[in-house]
């Protein structure tokens, strides 16, 4: 199973994000919710990218995993526009949990800013 965590600060702001494990729906190359959450989760990362001129601490590893930490430090007009961006990637892969949460499971936690 996909597990996808958002950690929110207490203003409600997302702070990181981690993605880990199978889909397992699938055999490899032809699994659509692996495919479907890596192409969101990537896509929304790298719109951050080329569309703020923010690049987020972004660690990669074995699995499946992948964590993206947000600095609370930006602008006003930056931190809008990642978090609008986080928003979208999150409505993408609740619709993918939506019809295969047997191989996607989305969690929140609130933090605290560091």
């Amino acid at each position: 199973m996909i597990r996808v965590t958002f950690n929110r600060t207490e203003s409600g702001n997302i702070r990181s994000f981690t993605m880990s494990g199978h889909a397992d729906f699938a055999k490899r190359g032809k699994d659509i919710v692996c495919a479907g959450a890596s192409a969101v989760s990537f896509g929304a990362v790298n719109s951050i990218i080329q569309l703020t001129g923010y690049t987020p601490d972004i660690q990669q590893g074995k699995d499946g995993f992948l964590k993206c930490s947000f600095s609370d430090t930006l602008s006003e007009d930056v931190q809008a526009k990642v978090q609008l961006l986080l928003e979208g990637m999150i409505v993408s892969l609740q619709t993918i949990e939506k019809d295969y949460g047997k191989h996607i499971k989305i969690t929140f936690k609130k933090q605290e800013v560091e």
